[in-house]
């Protein structure tokens, strides 16, 4: 399944919802005004695609149920968190206490959702979470008002082990983002990856939002593996899997 048609699954699933009032807090529903509903995502930066595809796919699954929240109207706000963890909070209070948003839909960023998460959980504003896996957002963080949409970060790779072990794939480097999205997704491959008898002969990163593989790359080639397992996203990915290509490791 494409990008765009899982962003666009993942919204109408809690649009449905919403469109029928049965998750906008009591005192929206109560009233005749608008909903106001924030957008809290990258705009700027690696993950900038991912920020506009998810408003797009919650405006086109809104706009088919008649462009309504349990019958109110909707009014708009827009906060770009150019995927920086030391601005969550602010950010997201300036959706929440400057702009009275009665939902927060946010963001990509795992550091950048910490921040979300705390003032939801003060705030008691509705939280709706469309991509960023951070695992303590629905583990020890969870809150009756925040939801995901999205997976928890070591969900994915959780699938990898048994299948590349089935493929005779034995050696395995592991590459990613050091951040908290990087180290889960590592988690998920090793514990299944390893549990299938698979061996990784190494763990290589880089601080997001670093681009520059070629010394990893290097590295990797060196050591002769039989696959390369990672975690990148956005612009990140595309790069990676283009220099990937480039460096002869196809």
């Amino acid at each position: 399944m494409t990008t765009r048609r899982l962003v666009l699954t993942r919204s109408a699933a809690v649009v449905g919802a919403a469109s029928a009032g049965l998750l906008l807090p009591g005192i929206v529903r109560a009233q005749s005004n608008r909903v106001r509903v924030g957008f809290m995502l990258p705009y700027t930066g690696t993950f900038a695609q991912l920020g506009v595809a998810i408003e797009n796919g919650v405006r086109m699954a809104i706009a088919e149920k008649g462009g309504k929240l349990g019958g109110r109207d909707i009014e708009w706000f827009k906060v770009d968190d150019e995927s920086e963890p030391s601005k969550g909070v602010e950010n997201a209070n300036r959706l929440v206490q400057r702009d009275k948003v009665d939902v927060l839909i946010g963001t990509v960023h795992s550091g950048v959702q910490m921040g979300i998460q705390r003032v939801a959980r003060e705030s008691g504003v509705l939280s709706l979470i469309p991509n960023a896996g951070v695992h303590a957002a629905t583990r020890a963080l969870c809150a009756p008002n925040v939801f995901r949409t999205s997976f928890t970060n070591s969900q994915p790779t959780l699938a990898l082990g048994k299948p590349m072990m089935d493929k005779g794939l034995k050696r395995t480097v592991w590459i990613t983002w050091k951040y908290a999205a990087g180290d889960e997704a590592f988690e998920g491959f090793r514990d299944s990856y390893t549990k299938a008898g698979g061996t990784i002969v190494k763990e290589l990163g880089l601080p997001f939002p670093n681009v520059e593989f070629q010394a990893l790359l290097t590295e990797i080639a060196s050591l002769r593996p039989d696959a390369v397992a990672c975690f990148f996203a956005g612009g990140g990915a595309a790069k990676f899997i283009r220099d990937y290509a480039a460096a002869g490791l196809k």
